[in-house]
């Protein structure tokens, strides 16, 4: 037997990942430096990411992935950068992220777009503002994804940069915008550079025009960094809370956007808007995404959503706009796996809370920043149990499965239900070694609020209910616990499958 992938030319490529990463370090050493604040994290963390970098580089001048190699490379840099991404904080030595477990957990939960955190105080009477800005950076740099980024930055890749976008990308298939898959990388991500810009010039228009307190010019590019990569995390402890109605209605339009298929959009922008209307996709998603947000606010709005009446919502009761902003927000961050909340969503009933949790499980379109099962996926398996109902009842048909009217193939179906029932599998086991951890340790977890951070966590969401609720966080869990949850994000982010392939003998040897 031999062993199929090439160590040095995978680690080769990651070393260039690492050189890289120095260049947006220089974002908040540039922001520590203009508050005065220490920029010896960043300087320490750019120093570590260029010696590591250009030492692994020259272990392979010249690399070229092949397919095994493209596997190990991007679930490595998905592990090596988060690492990385330790070292401001535990350099910086501010809060709870001082320690190393919690350090790696915001930091994955960072990259990973999930928006779990175990601060206990997110205020800059405990972390500078230069740090809170690299929390925001990390999920921004993780959105897109750090190896589309890659691919569009180092064209030698070749070919093989299909293969790793398709590994690291959310979605059954890449859709290639042009016949370059570096061109292709770029495109998506100058349209996510020019959506970003756009959100954070509106917010912080909004504050210049008196109908946004508080939305600063930092809050408003901290908030459309997190925005656009629909990862939720805020340099404000209430979130979204802690801003007007005007700031919420667009941050849910541009949540709704950050979960639509970055490829449909770049079409619309070179001015086919009517493919947005014809995109099966896009209507279940904004369909369902709408749906989940109006029944929540009628349920607000009638009073039966909500299990004890919050001070500072007092008013939502009777209040249609208010309920419909509040219902509307929270579908849009929940299926979006966003994160961010508008209110403290635990003083929702029960019945609203089993809304959100199965909205949890929905995910936005394939080829967005959202995260969870995804849309398309729930639309194949319907069409595919539908599909089985009718030709069991007549065994001579021939039923094609269709999104829109593209035939899918039978290999991809298959696919879709292995990943679903993968998800499904790890959810089930996962909330129980949760729960089984929080007895052992003496944490008060109740079953729901243990499903709830598994959903959030492997579904990259964010927050969940009880402990870990929208103004809560995971600190409170075992070292163990929290281990577990940075893998749970890891496979999460990569879609359990491109992780679980390394975990194959075969896969290691011929």
């Amino acid at each position: 037997m031999t062993i199929r992938v090439d160590f040095r030319t995978t680690a080769s490529v990651l070393g260039r990942v690492l050189r890289y990463l120095a260049g947006p370090l220089v974002f908040p050493l540039a922001v520590a430096l203009y508050y005065g604040e220490s920029p010896l994290p960043f300087l320490v963390t750019i120093f570590v990411t260029v010696a590591v970098g250009v030492s692994l580089e020259r272990l392979d001048p010249e690399p070229q992935l092949g397919v095994p190699d493209g596997f190990l490379f991007v679930g490595a840099t998905w592990l090596v950068v988060p690492l990385v991404g330790t070292i401001p904080y535990l350099v910086a030595g501010q809060g709870t992220v001082a320690a190393f477990p919690n350090a790696l957990f915001e930091s994955m939960s960072g990259f990973t777009t999930t928006g779990a955190t175990v601060l206990n105080d997110i205020s800059f009477e405990t972390h500078s503002r230069s740090i809170m800005l690299w929390r925001q950076l990390t999920q921004w740099l993780g959105g897109m994804g750090i190896v589309v980024l890659v691919v569009a930055i180092l064209p030698e890749l070749g070919a093989g940069g299909a293969q790793l976008v398709e590994s690291e990308s959310p979605g059954l298939e890449l859709d290639k915008l042009t016949p370059r898959i570096a061109e292709t990388a770029r495109a998506l991500w100058l349209l996510y550079v020019v959506l970003t810009a756009i959100l954070a010039a509106l917010l912080w228009l909004l504050h210049h025009l008196g109908v946004a307190p508080g939305m600063t010019a930092y809050n408003a590019v901290a908030h459309a960094l997190t925005t656009m990569p629909t990862g939720g995390f805020s340099p404000e402890a209430r979130s979204i809370e802690a801003f007007s109605p005007a700031v919420q209605w667009v941050i849910t339009l541009f949540m709704m956007i950050a979960g639509t298929n970055f490829a449909l959009l770049w079409r619309v922008r070179a001015g086919d808007p009517d493919r947005l209307l014809h995109n099966e996709e896009f209507r279940v998603y904004l369909g369902l995404m709408v749906g989940v947000g109006l029944l929540a606010g009628l349920l607000l709005y009638a009073g039966v959503g909500l299990a004890r009446d919050p001070t500072n919502v007092s008013q939502i009761v009777g209040d249609a706009e208010h309920a419909l902003r509040q219902g509307l927000f929270q579908a849009a961050a929940i299926v979006t796996t966003t994160g961010y909340a508008s209110m403290d969503f635990q003083t929702w009933s029960a019945p609203a809370k089993y809304l959100l949790l199965a909205a949890m499980f929905l995910g936005g379109s394939a080829g967005s920043a959202a995260g969870s099962v995804k849309i398309v996926r729930w639309v194949v398996v319907v069409k595919a149990a539908a599909r089985e109902l009718f030709t069991t009842g007549r065994p001579e048909a021939i039923r094609p499965v269709r999104m829109g009217s593209e035939v899918i193939d039978e290999d991809t179906i298959r696919g879709v239900q292995v990943f679903v029932l993968l998800f499904v599998v790890f959810f089930g086991v996962s909330t129980l070694l949760l729960f089984l951890d929080a007895v052992r340790t003496g944490l008060s977890l109740s079953v729901l609020e243990a499903a709830s951070a598994t959903v959030a966590i492997l579904g990259n969401v964010g927050p969940g209910f009880g402990l870990v609720g929208p103004m809560g966080g995971y600190t409170a869990f075992s070292t163990p616990s929290k281990l577990f949850m940075v893998f749970l994000m890891w496979i999460g982010r990569l879609e359990i499958i491109s992780v679980l392939v390394l975990l194959t003998p075969s896969f290691w040897r011929t």
